[in-house]
């Protein structure tokens, strides 16, 4: 389990964007996102979850 600290997110609408970005990833299953945060199952690599994240333009530090 991966779980991230997501900035600035404030919304539905947030949660939305970076749900979609996390399902993106290969091998990915999205467990929970809510404001502030996500938890992931994934086979991705730190760099490939942080590409994806900084498409939808919050700033995101991988806990696990």
């Amino acid at each position: 389990m991966t779980t991230l600290r997501i900035e600035n997110m404030h919304c539905a609408a947030c949660i939305r964007r970076v749900t979609q970005a996390l399902n993106s990833l290969p091998n990915t299953t999205v467990e929970e996102v809510q404001l502030g945060a996500a938890r992931i199952e994934t086979q991705a690599t730190p760099d490939q979850i942080q590409a994806a994240m900084q498409k939808t333009g919050f700033p995101t530090h991988i806990e696990s």
